[in-house]
């Protein structure tokens, strides 16, 4: 034991002193052979027979070095690291080959890192709380398939008295909340939360206190209402002030007391958004005004509810104990009976699940998407390794000869395979490394193409611990499919056959060499795949562009006015909104402007019942607009006539049906001068149909136009609604942010900056999971043709300058130039037609996977289809003129004196 712990102790020892040693050893090998010299001469030796005996009984003393440094070095590390230099000076002297090859791989590598980065910072990252593991998000099972992440005020007061499986129950909303400042009112964003919400998420503030239950109650602390404020909002607003604690803050009018400051680290419970404010729940209703959505009570779902589990309590055991206590919660917090009634008929009932990882509507929305690109991208990655795995083929079948003499001289074929691993293994991590370089890059372009139509959301892509090992098992992965058959085909057993015979000698076996013709054959039938799949998706999505809106987006403008907590009466908006249109109509460029409360696929919903005289009631899509509407936005107008200014609110109602809400309403009748009501409101308001439009689509471009109706701005009795409005303009829109914001300084100094984004952008957004699912699949697609170019020209290449002699002899017995390039273009003719077929029918198989993406395409699209083949001929054909062409060119003499 002590002999083996002093052996590892001395190679230790070695590694850092290997020149001294080497040289320690050198000087007592030389004193040795100098004592056996001196003691030969002191035995009466001739001087001249010294040197010669002295070498005889001394030996090889290089051998005796390397015996000797075997004793304090680690045979395998040094062994490694040798082949490690021979690598690195191999790929040095083949720049051209070294070039493909860690291009290809940092594509493939850093694409799949890419994508995994996104899908670790959406999907799997945990929230950077203490114990994450035991938080649990609440549900409510409903009809569908997919359960309800929403509650309740009261419901989610019921749950936080009744949580024996839960050490804590706490709720969270998003919110928009307008700060004062010194230069007038600024939106930030902002989250209501309960009591418990950060003492369930266990982490200390900076500064001061959090949030505790007597701020969240009516009226707020004895001292008022309190706030917790983040770490970069302290840094932007207080510039680190260490006395913020106590300072005051006017929220959407209202003044808060800044209780507490926490760390940038925290986030909150919801992984794509940053809020910068903390608020206590029970404010909600002070901030919204009469619009807020406490006093709607069951009706108004808008809570997000975790917890925090019991110690020994696991998710199973509380969302069973939630399960049994539904009954209870409804009683408690539903003073409808048959409301209760008729969700029990539907098996309402409340569940847990883990919540490590927080909560995000985004997760449901994206991970079918990332997780089908990132199929995508592991098809790009196994590609890469095939055309490597062919190359380096071709490569080691250009060295046998070189690898035979090695053979010869002593080395094993474990040793030669080793060392050709190696050189796998530099270019599999050196190309993983540069693919990890780029990563974070691309991450943050594609996060934002993601979350586009998301204001103020995040999604963090840096590189973690889960990040980096799936680099770690790519390059692992890269180098055993790249490395692993051309090591073992490079060190075959034929290889003394070289030694002993010409090329011409060993054609026969060279035209038995199928495996690289099939690797060849797999990575044209994987990138047919993928083009396919990437035709498929792009295809729907440009279908689902010409489905159409409903509307014309081009050149028009939407500017987003937030007025939901300005002190203005009906009359006063009205003439605030009226001075903003004239001023706006009056920049140049301008052809029209209206406003609209909803503006088409902004995802916001606004919907009531409503029904003509004596029929059935309907679920109808509402809006309100102002006159000018249908023009700027060119709906068309069927029939009838658009609102005016002098629609006035004491004047009868006025409501506009869409093609699909007159057909529903008034089946077979016209519609205009009837009456219809609606049903589900208190004050059961009837309007007069003074109008027809065109069907548009508000909530999807998947989905067909919902029925939809309008109302007139003007008659709007809403309490300080907020309107957008639409500007359709010709030339650059760039002026009219910079206008609009002078405008409203000038008119309302207190309502803050409009935000401006053109229509042409919303409908981007609208469609940013199918956008980023045709982008990337055409660029990996692209990728692949690429990368199959390369491969089918470095396989030929390779291949067509080991038969330089064999070319001579046909071209000197009299092949033709031609016949010698059909020759040639006939290998991979072979190899293309055959993964083509092959790639055709994966395709029509794998592309079912595809369906629920696509919009109007069939998976089995002929012109899909057909593209991705010419595609790939064209590509196949590029690759072999070259090596053909340079085939023709060769010299017959020339050719055969090389053997």
């Amino acid at each position: 034991m002590n002999g083996n712990l002093h052996e590892f102790l001395l190679r230790m020892k070695g590694l850092g002193r290997r020149q001294r040693m080497d040289r320690e050893m050198a000087e007592e090998l030389s004193f040795h052979e100098e004592m056996l010299r001196a003691k030969l001469l002191r035995e009466g030796m001739a001087p001249e027979d010294v040197d010669a005996a002295a070498r005889r009984q001394f030996g090889n003393a290089r051998r005796w070095q390397e015996r000797l440094r075997e004793l304090w070095q680690f045979r395998g590390v040094e062994n490694f690291a040798r082949d490690l230099r021979y690598a690195a000076r191999a790929l040095r002297r083949s720049p051209g080959f070294t070039t493909v090859a860690l291009l290809t791989l940092a594509l493939g590598v850093g694409a799949n890192t890419t994508v995994f980065s996104m899908i670790d910072g959406l999907l799997l990252r945990p929230l950077d709380v203490p114990h994450s593991d035991r938080l649990a998000v609440l549900s409510i099972k409903l009809r569908g398939p997919i359960p309800n992440y929403t509650f309740s005020e009261p419901m989610f007061r019921s749950l936080e008295r009744r949580h024996d499986a839960f050490a804590q129950v706490f709720a969270s909303s998003h919110a928009q909340l307008q700060v004062r400042g010194a230069d007038g009112n600024q939106e930030i964003t902002g989250q209501y939360v309960s009591a418990d919400f950060f003492s369930a998420l266990e982490t200390a503030p900076l500064l001061g206190r959090t949030l505790t239950p007597e701020d969240d109650r009516k009226g707020g602390n004895p001292a008022g209402f309190a706030v917790v404020i983040s770490e970069p909002f302290w840094q932007s607003w207080f510039g680190r002030a260490p006395d913020v604690v106590g300072r005051k803050l006017t929220l959407n009018n209202t003044l808060f007391t800044v209780v507490g400051v926490m760390p940038k680290r925290f986030i909150g419970t919801d992984p794509m958004q940053r809020p910068a404010l903390y608020v206590p729940l029970a404010t909600e209703r002070v901030l919204n005004g009469e619009r807020n959505m406490t006093d709607f009570g069951f009706h108004a779902w808008w809570l997000e509810v975790m917890g925090r589990l019991q110690p020994g309590v696991t998710t199973e055991q509380a969302s069973a104990s939630l399960g049994a206590s539904t009954h209870a919660v409804l009683e408690e917090s539903v003073p409808d009976a048959g409301w209760i009634k008729t969700q029990e008929t539907h098996h309402i009932q409340y569940m847990a699940e883990p919540g490590a990882k927080g909560f995000t509507y985004a997760r449901m929305a994206f991970r079918k998407p990332l997780v089908a690109v990132l199929a995508l991208c592991g098809g790009i990655l196994l590609l890469a390794c095939l055309n490597l795995a062919s190359l380096l083929m071709a490569r080691g079948a250009a060295r046998e000869r070189e690898l035979a003499t090695r053979l010869a001289m002593g080395a094993t074929k474990r040793r030669l395979t080793q060392q050709l691993l190696t050189e796998s293994l530099l270019i599999a991590v050196t190309g993983t490394a540069i693919g990890l370089a780029i990563a974070p890059l691309v991450a943050q372009a594609l996060a934002a193409l993601l979350l586009g139509g998301q204001r103020d959301a995040y999604l963090d892509t840096s590189l973690d611990i889960r990040v980096f090992a799936f680099a770690a098992a790519a390059s692992v992965l890269v180098t055993v499919l790249i490395g692993l058959v051309p090591a073992l085909q490079a060190t075959s057993s034929s290889l003394n056959e070289q030694i002993k015979s010409g090329s011409h000698a060993t054609q026969a076996h060279e035209r038995k060499r199928w495996l690289p013709r099939v690797l060849m054959s797999f990575e044209v039938a994987l990138a047919l795949m993928l083009v396919v799949g990437a035709g498929l998706l792009a295809a729907s999505l440009v279908r689902l562009y010409g489905s159409g809106a409903g509307f014309d987006a081009r050149g028009v403008q939407n500017i987003a006015f937030s007025m939901d907590h300005e002190k203005m009466d009906a009359d006063a908006l009205m003439r605030f909104y009226r001075t903003v249109s004239d001023g706006l109509s009056q920049l140049p460029g301008v052809r029209a402007v209206s406003f609209a409360r909803m503006i088409p696929l902004t995802q916001e919903v606004w919907d009531q019942d409503m029904a003509a005289p004596g029929k059935p009631s309907h679920d109808i899509d509402l809006n309100s607009v102002a006159p000018n509407y249908f023009s700027a936005m060119r709906i068309p107008l069927v029939e009838g006539r658009d609102f005016r200014w002098s629609d006035s609110p004491t004047a009868d109602k006025k409501i506009i049906l869409n093609q699909a809400s007159a057909k529903l309403l008034f089946p077979g009748e016209d519609p205009l001068g009837r009456l219809v009501k609606v049903t589900d409101d208190e004050k059961k308001a009837t309007y007069i149909v003074v109008g027809v439009a065109g069907d548009v689509k508000y909530e999807s471009m998947r989905e067909p136009a919902p029925a939809a109706a309008y109302f007139a701005m003007s008659q709007d009795d809403g309490k300080s609604p907020s309107y957008s409005a639409v500007v359709r303009m010709d030339g650059p829109a760039g002026p009219l942010a910079g206008a609009v914001r002078e405008l409203v300084k000038r008119t309302a100094p207190g309502v803050p900056a409009p935000v401006v984004t053109s229509m042409q952008t919303i409908m981007n957004d609208s469609l940013s999971a199918e956008r980023l699912m045709a982008l990337l699949s055409v660029f990996f697609a692209a990728c692949a043709l690429l990368v199959t170019a390369i491969g089918l020209y470095g396989t030929l290449a390779y291949a067509t300058a080991r038969r330089t002699s064999e070319i001579g002899i046909r071209m000197a017995l009299g092949a033709r130039r031609a016949q010698v390039v059909g020759m040639v273009c006939g290998q991979n003719a072979t190899v293309a037609l055959s993964g083509t077929v092959a790639g055709l029918v994966a395709a029509l198989l794998a592309s079912r996977a595809l369906a629920s993406f696509l919009y109007g395409t069939s998976v089995r699209d002929p012109l899909v289809l057909g593209g991705a083949i010419v595609a790939l001929a064209l590509i196949a054909t590029a690759a072999s003129l070259l090596p053909a062409l340079r085939a023709a060119r060769i010299d017959p003499m020339a050719a055969i004196r090389c053997e």
